[in-house]
């Protein structure tokens, strides 16, 4: 028998010798089921794909991004040394859409840091706690919900004045309220069960109990989360970046581009849509990536617990 073979029948017992084996096993047959999933896997494959382009942009980027040829403006795609194309500057947009990869990569991460853990911090809070601290963050959560994203959005970087830090706080603020609502339905549902009980009657304290016991319960469902919200958050950044309030020219940021590319729709419709499809593509690979997990990670449905 190979060692292949070993180490994918130890991962798939049924009957674990510790804690770490079980995990293992657990992830094991996740990502196996993962695996199953053709959809899933092409939205992980272009994922993938967009973190190495981010990763060896200087490599693979064919010119200077930020080169501009005046003479050379508004290229046809397939120019010669242009296969996208030129912009009304005579920068190359493959170079800028490459480039621009990493701006979606930081916007995209940094959101996804710091919005689901001030959701999950409020939401176990009003779960677990209860009484007069739940009516008033679950009121406050109400509140940043009662507005539309982007409006919301605008408004924070209106205040807080245009740049990609200022767009990326301002998307994390409105975005941490639906990670909230989940994370209390979660905790209330786990702070009922018997096994809480007994923890607390060995002498655990609350941040051990929600640090511990709840915060990992919540975890699953917050990921799928996330990965679902991803579209929605690529989608408002670049947003802010068409109204002129995200990244700042010439920042190579994709809705940036769109904005540009809007004045030569018609004759020149490239340079527009071009990181239109980047924007459409990421999304739909973060969504289809989402689902996958959804049914890999949902207890219900025999997932990963």
């Amino acid at each position: 028998m190979s060692d292949a073979t070993t180490w994918r029948a130890w991962l798939l017992t049924d009957a674990p010798t510790s804690r770490r084996h079980a995990r293992l096993a657990s992830f094991y047959k996740g990502w196996l089921s993962l695996r199953g999933n053709t959809m899933a896997m092409v939205g992980l494959g272009i994922l993938v794909g967009l973190l190495l382009m981010a990763l060896f942009a200087p490599y693979l980027a064919p010119h200077d991004w930020k080169a501009q040829d005046l003479g050379n403006r508004l290229q046809p795609l397939g120019s010669p040394g242009h296969v996208l194309g030129t912009d009304s500057l005579g920068r190359d947009i493959l170079s800028r859409l490459i480039y621009g990869s990493r701006i979606t990569l930081y916007i995209v991460t940094l959101v996804a840091l710091i919005a689901p853990v001030a959701g999950l911090l409020v939401g176990t809070i009003a779960g677990y706690v209860g009484g007069w601290a739940d009516v008033v963050l679950m009121r406050i959560t109400d509140i940043f919900l009662a507005f539309p994203r982007l409006v919301l959005a605008l408004a924070f970087v209106a205040a807080l004045g245009a740049g990609i830090e200022n767009a990326v706080l301002a998307i994390s603020l409105t975005a941490w309220p639906p990670y909230a609502r989940m994370a209390r339905a979660e905790t209330l549902t786990i702070r009922a069960s018997d096994y809480i009980s007994a923890i607390r009657l060995q002498g655990a304290g609350p941040i051990r109990i929600i640090t511990r016991h709840i915060w990992p319960l919540c975890i699953s469902s917050l990921i799928v989360r996330v990965t679902l919200d991803m579209a929605g958050i690529i989608l408002a950044a670049a947003g802010l970046g068409f109204l002129g309030l995200g990244a700042q020219p010439p920042s190579p940021e994709w809705g940036a581009m769109i904005s540009e590319g809007r004045r030569f729709i018609l004759d020149h419709w490239w340079v527009a849509t071009v990181p239109g499809l980047a924007i459409f593509t990421v999304s739909l690979a973060f969504n289809l990536l989402g689902d996958g997990l959804r049914d890999v990670l949902d207890p219900k449905d025999g997932g990963i617990e």
